[in-house]
């Protein structure tokens, strides 16, 4: 199944779920002046219990999509949702700000059961809620969509010495792989950013995974991805060292045992 754009789950669209689906149920409640609804909401009674019933819906809605939006997002580049568990992700926020709801209107209204007004909740909530949910996603889709998707074989795992999955990235935004002591420094570009991951393991231990996606020793305490290498450059010392194609990083040492097997990929 299709994945969801990676848009769809990025900070800016957990601001706009967290701000704008409020808002809008908000606005719609108080606005649209729907009978049904401010009978419901206002307990029959007056128009400041109306307003003050629906301001505290509107702070359990924002409630329950930080609750259920702040670790989507968190955890976007291991879990990468495809569209049919986004859709029931979306509904699940729903069903559940209807159950806060209808446990606040029973306890508000106190002899009012809280099955009927789980009901009730859940008929507002869908014909409000729809409509933002909609929109927000339908407009990131068309305007953000992703432009390359990444095939799985093309995908870097990267897991520490315990096999525990820690970082997923494309083989070719990986710039190279240094040693630090008991740890590998992974550098690699978001977007046009430098990046530097920390993984608890050792070269050898990443070695054949580095070879399946090609890249490769260059030197003992560095593995190098030939796709970023512009030039192989002896400097006043006689060091051999490779040049990348990003602004500001530093050379990467190269060994005369790689130097052969390096000039051929370039």
């Amino acid at each position: 199944m299709t994945k969801i754009p990676a848009s769809v789950q990025s900070v800016p669209v957990l601001i706009l779920h967290v701000l704008v689906v409020p808002l809008f149920f908000l606005s719609f409640v108080l606005l649209y002046e729907s009978a049904w609804m401010d009978r419901f909401l206002g307990m029959g009674k007056d128009s400041i219990t109306l307003v003050f019933n629906v301001l505290m819906l509107f702070c359990i809605l924002i409630g329950v999509l930080c609750a259920s939006r702040i670790p989507m997002t968190v955890l976007r580049h291991r879990m990468r949702l495809t569209w049919f568990p986004y859709i029931f992700w979306c509904f699940g926020e729903i069903v559940v700000f209807s159950f806060f709801a209808a446990l606040f209107m029973a306890l508000r209204y106190g002899d009012y059961g809280y099955f009927p007004a789980l009901g009730h909740c859940m008929l507002i909530a869908i014909s409000t809620l729809s409509y933002p949910y909609l929109i927000i996603n339908g407009i990131t889709s068309a305007t953000h969509p992703d432009k390359d998707e990444v095939a799985e074989e093309d995908l870097v795992r990267f897991a520490d010495t315990t096999g525990r999955l820690k970082l997923v990235i494309a083989h070719d935004v990986i710039l190279y792989v240094e040693a630090q002591e008991n740890y590998i420094s992974i550098h690699y570009l978001e977007g046009e950013q430098r990046k530097e991951y920390s993984l608890r393991q050792s070269m050898r231990g990443i070695e054949d995974l580095m070879a399946r996606h090609g890249i490769i020793r260059c030197q003992r305490s560095y593995f190098v991805n030939p796709r970023h290498v512009t030039v192989l450059r002896r400097d006043k010392e006689g060091f051999i060292q490779a040049e990348l194609d990003v602004t500001n990083s530093k050379p990467v040492p190269v060994s005369p045992k790689y130097y052969e097997q390096l000039s051929k990929m370039l």
